[in-house]
């Protein structure tokens, strides 16, 4: 009684008398939606991967990755604080340099000073200035223990390594590349090379690291922009983010409008929603002028006044100025992607620049800041006294397409698609196969509309997906073609609340008891 995969076995060819068994998988199939929430972040650090995009979920992670905020332009550090912070939890982290960067090192000596072992820091930065590594007697009898250590972090421990001479020195560097079965893991802070020395180790020595360089000296805005390449070689700065799912960008403190259309254009590539701001200080006029400029206008990129925000750093002790993109990406992210940033409350912002000198905006301003495109973060809100977006506007001048719900739910559909709807490719066309393919396609929209992400307020249809012989010709089938066409209706974000209010003595109430919808 053979078993076999629908698709597998050749039905009009049996010659065996048997019973045949097929396993047909379900005719519709259940998808899931693509995670919206994850930020990429482009931006300077003294420790860490360079140009990979790096896991972030928690403050522990940021730690232990690449370490604590710094006082300075570019600062990863900060960026990915202030981002969770505001609610960001699924962060890619990119890490920029100027190509300077070294790796802090230091020797194992024996007791005729010899080199025994040289550990290189993991990672090039000057954090790796601060290792130290200790080398003394093992736990068990005639062995080696070399804990391996750096402020912050959990101490590695490597014990009871034995050998002798050359064959110890080896082990040595074998347990800290490699780990140690059963006991522990290689090691997270340095490699190690075996040197020269053929004879017992210095007792009990601790060495310090030195030479580390993070290669920060020359940053400018297009090293965080970078350029594209091959994985795994040639792609740095924001480029290091393709394929990483990130959906919303911020290159940190980047301000530089000649640097906005390449930014563009990656947004349209990848499905990503890049965040940029002007100059701190630079009104809106001043931005206005440069987005003009730059030629930019897209729904794949969002610019942001220079009205610059204030953040408390508890570790430096001190307000700190950063740019608005930092705050708006990080709650971009954290919305649901058929929702805007606008009037929604942006936590941990102490002021901004405009604040602070008491110049709250006139409705003219916000105004003129949402024709030109632009977006500022402002306290009040229409909602109350609290930080948060003006416009939730990107800067595409199609009032159909410059919502910044637009950008997420559009990104969201099509990357969703992408990555559940590419094992029809290969398949052959036919009634059941469209039929699966609708079906499936159908049911994920129709779970957007129950989670009340999409849907027609006045009651029409949510969506529609046409999948048959309407849509897809005979010469189309014949060349190997087939087109499904989606239609989706987005919810609107509420721009202008209208209310006609009639008072007075002499105003006749009337009130109709059936409601509409």
């Amino acid at each position: 009684m053979p078993i076999y995969q629908a698709g597998s076995l050749n039905q009009t060819a049996l010659t065996a008398p048997d019973l045949y068994v097929g396993i047909v998988p379900p005719k519709t199939r259940y998808i899931n939606g693509i995670a919206t929430d994850v930020l990429g972040i482009v931006g300077i650090a003294d420790w860490g991967p360079v140009n990979s995009a790096v896991l972030i979920g928690s403050a522990s992670d940021l730690t232990q990755k690449f370490g604590t905020p710094s006082v300075r332009k570019y600062d990863l550090c900060t960026a990915i604080s202030v981002s969770i912070q505001v609610g960001a939890a699924n962060i890619r982290a990119v890490r920029v340099t100027d190509g300077t960067d070294t790796a802090a090192t230091a020797t194992l000596k024996d007791t005729a000073v010899a080199t025994g072992v040289t550990l290189t820091a993991y990672y090039t930065g000057i954090t790796g200035n601060q290792l130290s590594a200790t080398l003394s007697a093992g736990t068990a009898a005639s062995s080696w223990k070399l804990v391996v250590s750096l402020p912050g972090l959990t101490p590695e421990v490597f014990d009871n390594i034995t050998g002798t001479g050359l064959a110890l020195w080896q082990n040595i560097v074998n347990a800290v590349n490699n780990g140690q079965s059963g006991m522990r893991g290689p090691s997270q802070l340095v490699i190690a090379t075996v040197g020269v020395s053929v004879v017992a180790p210095a007792t009990t020595q601790t060495v310090a690291f030195t030479t580390g360089t993070s290669g920060n000296t020359t940053i400018t805005d297009s090293v965080l922009v970078g350029v594209d390449g091959v994985v795994g070689t040639g792609r740095k700065g924001m480029y290091a983010l393709r394929s990483s799912n990130a959906q919303v960008a911020n290159l940190v403190d980047v301000t530089d409008a000649t640097q906005w259309p390449t930014m563009a254009t990656y947004g349209l590539q990848e499905g990503c929603y890049m965040v940029t701001q002007g100059p701190a200080g630079a009104s809106y006029s001043t931005v206005s002028a440069s987005l003009t400029t730059a030629g930019v206008d897209n729904y794949c990129m969002k610019v942001m006044v220079g009205d610059w925000d204030y953040w408390a750093d508890q570790l430096n002790a001190q307000n700190r100025m950063l740019a608005p993109a930092t705050f708006a990406a990080a709650k971009l992210a954290a919305l649901n992607p058929s929702l805007s940033i606008l009037n929604k409350q942006i936590g941990n912002i102490v002021s901004t620049q405009r604040n602070l000198t008491n110049q709250a905006y006139s409705g003219a301003e916000i105004g003129a800041i949402n024709t030109a495109r632009l977006d500022v973060i402002t306290n009040p809100c229409p909602g109350g006294s609290y930080f948060g977006g003006r416009s939730g506007l990107n800067t595409s001048s199609n009032s159909a397409t410059n919502g910044d719900n637009y950008t997420r739910m559009t990104n969201y559909l099509a990357l969703t698609i992408a990555a559940n709807f590419g094992s029809v490719v290969g398949k052959l066309q036919t009634v059941d196969q469209r039929r699966e393919a609708k079906n499936t396609m159908s049911s994920w929209l129709q779970g957007l509309k129950d989670a009340g992400m999409i849907g027609d307020v006045n009651g029409g249809a949510a969506f529609s997906v046409q999948l048959d012989s309407g849509n897809n010709s005979d010469a189309q089938v014949a060349l190997g073609y087939e087109t499904a066409d989606v239609q989706v209706k987005y919810l609107s974000v509420i721009r202008f609340f209208l209310v006609n209010l009639e008072g007075g003595q002499s105003v006749s109430v009337t009130v109709s008891n059936t409601p509409r919808a």
